[in-house]
């Protein structure tokens, strides 16, 4: 812990001459730079981070900055962002753990935010249901890699398999509420992975998790339409009164239980924004997926897409917010305490339950999202469709493929294939 909490007075006595606002300059144009160019998912962007903070400015040593990946790899957010956030706190302290977060995030929710008018102003033009016949298909097949990949790092026994297993069958049966699932799976966690020999957990570290449970019950967030949601104007100024406050609670929410990687927004918001509320179809809703697939900053900014449906780019801007907020406090907030958490053996017990639960209800939501992406409305395109998903998954399983190839080369097939089918 002391060495943790002496990384600011570390990083000021390596550069005693500058000042905070130098600092706060050099924090927004790095992170405003890597959020525009740092495609190829999480890992790649932690790699783009080491190489900038470690290797080129020397801002902290290699093992502090591995420290801080494996504390930000145990909190719920998307971890490369919460990395920049981090590495922000390290250099420049709360201002710039703000600073860094916001500009890593910023490229990445404009590109969203135009893509989203683009999609939904030209929605139903051929060559744009060309470019998702074969984008779609690709993103299906990240979220089934993401699957193989969890399933590898995150069960290792028996129990595992079967928490997986359940939480797959009891959403994909009776459609019980996702955050629900995990919390009742990371209790699971406690009892069957508890510490041997059992140690009190300590009051500070586990009430800094348990106080998240309030946040996942289920609130009454708006009138369930009888059919899917109209489209909002741009801005949204009609709208943006009455969902101001749904798509807060909603998204502060999902941001507060993304365990284990950015994909695991997809059940989280395929339960409620697709068969719950009916804000977006499940075309539309794995469409949008693509969109935040397409950018180069986490996927978890495809609460940008959601917003822009429900309340234009003021809804847009709320949903970003919101679903970022929690990352910000957890580093912001709890970082003087985040080693200790993270080595809290009753902590790593409940995280051991989450992860195979994250793993099913992944894999529940793939299933009808698959079935969206696949079937077409002709034989033809449905082949060219399920060849494309087969392909990827290939491609990124066997050879490793970066997504952020595939999601392009796929629209260009599609674009190719819808010209003559």
């Amino acid at each position: 812990m002391d060495q943790h909490t002496n990384h600011d007075s570390v990083a000021e006595a390596s550069l005693p001459a500058s000042s905070l606002a130098a600092r706060l300059k050099e924090l927004a144009r790095l992170f405003l730079r890597l959020g525009t160019i740092g495609f190829g998912g999480p890992q790649a962007h932690i790699a783009m981070i080491q190489d900038e903070a470690v290797v080129r400015r020397g801002w902290f040593t290699e093992e502090q900055f591995l420290e801080g990946v494996a504390v930000c790899e145990m909190l719920p957010g998307p971890a490369s962002t919460q990395m920049g956030i981090y590495t922000g706190y390290i250099r420049a302290g709360q201002l710039g753990a703000l600073v860094a977060g916001i500009c890593f995030i910023l490229p990445a929710f404009l590109i969203v935010l135009t893509l989203s008018w683009a999609y939904f102003r030209f929605q139903g033009v051929p060559q744009i249901d060309d470019l998702f016949l074969g984008i779609s298909p690709v993103v299906i097949a990240i979220i089934f890699g993401f699957c193989w990949k969890l399933a590898k790092k995150g069960i290792k026994d028996w129990k595992g398999v079967a928490i997986a297993l359940t939480v797959l069958l009891v959403t994909l049966l009776f459609q019980t509420n996702v955050l629900l699932q995990f919390i009742l799976a990371g209790i699971v966690g406690l009892i069957v992975y508890r510490p041997d020999p059992p140690a009190p957990p300590s009051n500070r570290t586990s009430g800094w998790l348990f106080p998240l449970i309030p946040i996942m019950q289920g609130f009454s967030i708006a009138t369930i339409p009888a059919e899917t949601l109209a489209l909002s104007s741009f801005w949204g100024l009609e709208r943006i009164q009455e969902y101001f406050g749904p798509l807060t609670l909603f998204f502060l929410k999902v941001g507060s239980f993304i365990f284990g990687g950015g994909l695991v927004i997809i059940p989280l918001l395929e339960f409620e924004v697709v068969n719950q509320f009916q804000w977006l179809t499940r075309s539309e809703f794995i469409d949008g997926v693509a969109i935040g697939e397409l950018t180069p900053g986490p996927v978890v900014i495809t609460a940008a897409f959601v917003g822009y449906k429900v309340a234009g780019a003021l809804g847009a801007l709320v949903s970003a917010i919101a679903i970022f907020t929690p990352s910000f406090l957890f580093i912001m907030g709890a970082a003087p305490f985040l080693i200790r958490i993270r080595r809290n053996p009753w902590i790593r017990s409940f995280l051991k339950g989450v992860m195979p639960a994250v793993l099913g209800a992944i894999a529940a939501a793939a299933i009808p999202l698959a079935q969206a992406a696949i079937l077409q409305e002709t034989p033809g395109r449905t082949i060219v469709a399920a060849v494309v998903g087969v392909v990827a998954l290939i491609a990124l399983i066997r050879f490793k493929r970066p997504t952020w190839q595939l999601v392009p080369a796929g629209a260009l097939v599609g674009l190719i294939a819808g010209a003559f089918l």
